[in-house]
């Protein structure tokens, strides 16, 4: 089946880049303007090629740099001459992605997890000593907390603090290699303090009690002398050479009885009394780490933001040089096609484009939630739990998803976009620790999942037998359908004859809802269903299938994420008054769904949701939704709102149109005049015919 473009699919499509540019920029639109006039500045940009030395030199200096410019302040509390404003804070940092990612990351250390772990973490005896130092870069600080033998198992870290009483001091130790605290930034070279995450161990309650383990608490400790000698019993080394983010200086620690004061305990939510006795206000261990970590989710809203941010540039290159690229005499002898006139290319880059939107829209929603628990307004436990669910669902798509568009636009541009002077390959090295970092991406998704099954087992926690009959008889009945096709065999006979009645079938966001929602509650279901079988079994075996079914559990968060990202950008569309603008909006939230369906077809068809007839129609009706966004697909990612001091890219900078242009020119002039060469095809054809 063919559709042609009539004016009945594209009247009225134009794109208000202004609107656009506006929606995109969200809540804190103007505070997201002031930081990119801050990433213009030439001071805060990444030199290609510069030594690790002097790129770690640089990035110091740009941290004084944002210093001056009052850009490190908006989320510390106003009597340090902060804001409170937590959203606006992050919404402000993850801008800093288009300067230098180096600079992001060194940034967001020394003001996001040492000057917030301080704040979030400590008391207001401890704001008043510590934060001034940190908010002006007078005490440079690491953030301590990932080992080389525990990243995300943070619970299990083998560094420990023992408290001793006879001097109300902690002892810091580093009881084996495996416990060095590594890849930590600003700990080779500039960090003259920092927050160390360690075991608590307290004197027994009783006499000739063993110590207890009070689990993993945060202490500040000074880490190198007014010199920048490392202290005694401070071993330092520096983690060297990376794959990127070269200006920020990694290293490692290491700790042999280092004394720290008892005041030096962050203890908001556990401390330690002169004699050794241990009080929280947070009864249970497990609750009060979860709770304690918490408040540190911010790092992974902030890369969900600029990898966003990474992959927005990323496709202004390859949709700017894909429109002016010529190559290839298709349609005319006379005059190559661009790149975006082809199929392939709109397929490689406008479901990215989709995509892009779909996460930008649920960043915001995830920022204003971050908003709104770490200003007050709803700082409920379910609201946190519901944050850090929403960061560790999102932080995964966004920053895979943002390695695989900028590869993909690299490869978009050929051999110009291999060049140091495009960005693309030093962007997505750069970013590629992104996935891995404030959480490691599979790590955060298993969380997820664990929610979902938590959500599910919820549900019929209190339920009465008619509910639960109900809904067995429901399930039995859903069962039968698609065990035995008979959903798919009603969906046949509705289709039979008319393709295009399968195909407008998927344009429906009621169908585009039910497709992802079905997936993810029945992946969750059939997981619940697995792991229930081990349910009253020795833990050992509770492991094992749990193991046994992770790649499941796993896939059950991914198309979790694919509803969130779907509905952020369905409720977005509800935004937007401008006819055109909704059009053209609205086939990218349609490109974003069935792209995510297409990836995942074989499900549908094994589980009997969507006939073999319904589904042959699908990757046709993409192509057109496709062709429908290529005329606006320049206007997309001008309303991303990046001038050229943030894209800084040769592809993007109009350079290729006037090499077009010229090159057409001079063809012109070579044919119209008696000079021109005539092509060996031409002469063949003639000889061949006789003329």
């Amino acid at each position: 089946m063919t559709e042609s473009l009539t004016e009945e699919t594209t009247t009225d499509a134009a794109v208000d880049k202004e609107l656009l540019e506006k929606l995109l920029l969200g809540r804190w639109a103007e505070t997201r303007r002031v930081s990119r006039a801050v990433a213009a500045d030439p001071q805060f940009h990444k030199v290609e090629g510069i030594t690790k030395e002097d790129h770690r030199e640089r990035v110091l200096k740009q941290l004084h740099g944002l210093v001056e410019a009052g850009a490190v302040q908006r989320a510390f509390p106003e009597e340090f001459g902060g804001q409170d404003a937590h959203g606006a804070n992050i919404a402000a940092f993850e801008e800093l992605v288009t300067a230098d990612p180096s600079l992001q990351i060194k940034s967001g250390v020394q003001w996001g997890l040492f000057g917030a772990a301080v704040l979030h973490l400590g008391s207001e005896e401890h704001h008043a000593r510590f934060l001034p130092g940190i908010m002006d870069l007078s005490v440079p600080g690491a953030f301590a907390m990932t080992e080389i033998g525990h990243g995300s198992d943070v619970a299990s870290l083998g560094t420990t603090a023992t408290y001793d009483p006879t001097t109300e001091e902690f002892v810091l130790n580093t009881p084996f290699p495996a416990a060095t605290k590594r890849y930590l930034g600003n700990a080779a070279v500039d960090a003259k303090d920092a927050v160390v995450f360690a075991q608590l161990i307290t004197p027994g309650e009783e006499e000739g009690q063993a110590p207890i383990n009070r689990g993993v608490h945060a202490f500040y400790c000074h880490i190198r002398d007014e010199q920048g000698n490392p202290l005694p019993g401070v071993t330092i080394g520096d983690d060297g050479q990376k794959g990127g983010l070269n200006g920020v200086d990694n290293g490692q620690f290491t700790f042999d009885s280092i004394r720290i004061p008892r005041t030096y305990l962050l203890n908001r939510y556990g401390d330690v009394a002169a004699d050794g006795t241990y009080t929280s206000s947070i009864e249970s261990p497990g609750r009060r780490f979860f709770t304690m970590i918490g408040t540190l989710v911010q790092g992974r809203v902030s890369l969900t933001g600029a990898a966003l941010a990474a992959s927005k540039l990323g496709l202004i290159g390859a949709i700017t040089y894909g429109n002016q690229r010529r190559q290839f005499n298709a349609s005319s002898t006379t005059e190559e096609e661009v790149l975006m006139d082809y199929q392939l290319h709109q397929r490689r880059l406008i479901p990215r484009l989709a995509t892009t939107l779909a996460a930008s829209f649920a960043h915001e929603k995830l920022l204003t939630k971050l908003d709104d628990v770490f200003s007050g307004a709803d700082d409920s436990d379910q609201n946190r739990q519901e944050l850090e669910t929403l960061a560790a669902a999102i932080k995964p798509i966004a920053t895979w998803h943002a390695l695989d568009t900028l590869q993909e636009a690299r490869e978009a541009c050929g051999g110009a976009g291999f060049m140091a002077e495009n960005r693309f390959t030093s962007l997505r090295a750069d970013l590629d620790i992104y996935v891995t970092f404030e959480g490691d991406n599979n790590v955060l998704l298993q969380l997820v999942a664990k929610r979902l099954l938590s959500d599910y087992a919820a549900e019929f926690k209190n339920a009465d037998a008619g509910a639960l009959s109900r809904y067995v008889a429901t399930q039995a009945q859903s069962t039968v359908l698609h065990r035995f096709g008979l959903r798919r065999a009603f969906q046949s006979v509705q289709d039979t004859g008319d393709e295009r009645r399968s195909a407008n079938w998927f344009k429906q966001p009621d169908v585009q809802r039910d497709l992802l929602t079905d997936r993810v509650r029945q992946m969750v279901i059939d997981a619940a269903g697995e792991l229930r079988s081990a349910a009253k079994k020795p833990a050992a075996e509770q492991a094992a299938t749990f193991n046994e079914h992770q790649y499941e559990i796993i896939g059950a968060a991914k198309a979790h994420a694919d509803l969130l990202l779907w509905e952020a950008f369905t409720e977005a569309l509800e935004e937007i008054e401008d006819p055109g603008t909704k059009k053209v909006m609205t086939w990218l939230r349609d490109i974003y769904a069935l792209s995510r369906i297409e990836e995942t077809l074989d499900w549908y068809l094994i589980n009997g949701r969507v006939s073999a007839q319904r589904a042959k129609t699908l990757s046709p009706y993409i192509n057109r939704l496709v062709a429908r966004v290529r005329p606006h697909a320049q206007d997309i990612v001008d309303a991303f709102g990046y001038t050229d001091e943030h894209i800084r890219m040769e592809v993007a900078s109009g350079a290729e149109r006037e090499r077009q242009e010229e090159a057409i020119e001079h063809y012109r002039r070579l044919r119209a005049s008696s000079s021109a060469p005539v092509d060996e095809k031409v002469l063949l054809k003639q000889k061949r015919s006789g003329s």
